[in-house]
């Protein structure tokens, strides 16, 4: 159970975290770290050329990334289905956690639905309880 809901829990934690860093910086660092999380896999070199390749995609999807929250959240929707392969095929992102691979493919796709809903910050999720609503102008 821990071993799906820790991973989870860190996508969310991701998520609270990226969402302190304001537009449009927010964006762009999303889309370097997805750019960084395609070469993750690199120095394993488990699937051979492929990696070069997977790398060189998730390259273009992080540079469509700096202008799309879309785009970033393909890329880690590619790199959820990178680490299944990898989880599969018996070589984990870290070589010293055996499920790495497994919890990255759980951790991965929070953060994919946390940026195809345009990256919004969810800090305001948790306002104090009592606390008045931010006024919106034309609305009484």
């Amino acid at each position: 159970m821990m071993a799906v809901l820790a991973p989870i829990l860190i996508g969310l934690l991701y998520v609270v975290l990226s969402s302190l860093i304001p537009e449009p910086h927010r964006r762009k660092v999303n889309a370097v770290l997805v750019g960084g999380a395609g070469a993750a896999y690199l120095s394993g070199g488990a699937l051979g050329p492929w990696e070069l390749v997977f790398c060189a995609v998730m390259t273009y999807v992080a540079f469509r990334g700096l202008d799309s929250w879309t785009f970033i959240g393909v890329g880690w929707l590619l790199h959820t289905a990178w680490d299944v392969v990898h989880h599969l095929k018996g070589q984990p992102i870290l070589p010293f956690a055996h499920d790495s691979s497994f919890g990255c493919a759980f951790c991965d796709p929070v953060i994919a639905i946390w940026c195809f809903t345009g990256g919004r910050p969810v800090t305001g999720w948790f306002r104090r309880v009592g606390a008045p609503e931010p006024r919106v102008p034309g609305r009484t």
